[in-house]
């Protein structure tokens, strides 16, 4: 669980990120959820955007995605998703102490 100071940096470092996954109108499915497992793992800290044509409700999204791929749900802002996780190899973050 991160708290709020941890995810505020987060928030922070996201800000410039460019989304590198969109959620299209067929919403969430395993190819996705492996593509992002693996983009996790690389880069720690993702965006993603939800189009315009998904009907699904975008907190509902983020916090699938996030469950299914094992990441922290950093931030859901209109259409775009903040996923974060500790890399196992790729550290790059490091997280403020409470």
């Amino acid at each position: 669980m991160l708290t709020g100071k941890q995810k505020r940096y987060l928030r922070s470092l996201a800000h410039h990120l460019q989304p590198i996954f969109q959620v299209g109108k067929g919403g969430t499915n395993e190819q996705i959820i492996r593509h992002i497992t693996d983009a996790i793992e690389t880069r720690e800290l993702i965006k993603l955007s939800v189009l315009n044509n998904c009907l699904d409700d975008p907190k509902q999204i983020g916090e699938e995605l996030a469950a299914d791929s094992g990441a922290e749900l950093v931030q859901v802002i209109g259409r775009t998703i903040v996923l974060y996780k500790e890399s196992r190899e790729n550290k790059q973050i490091e997280l403020p102490k409470n």
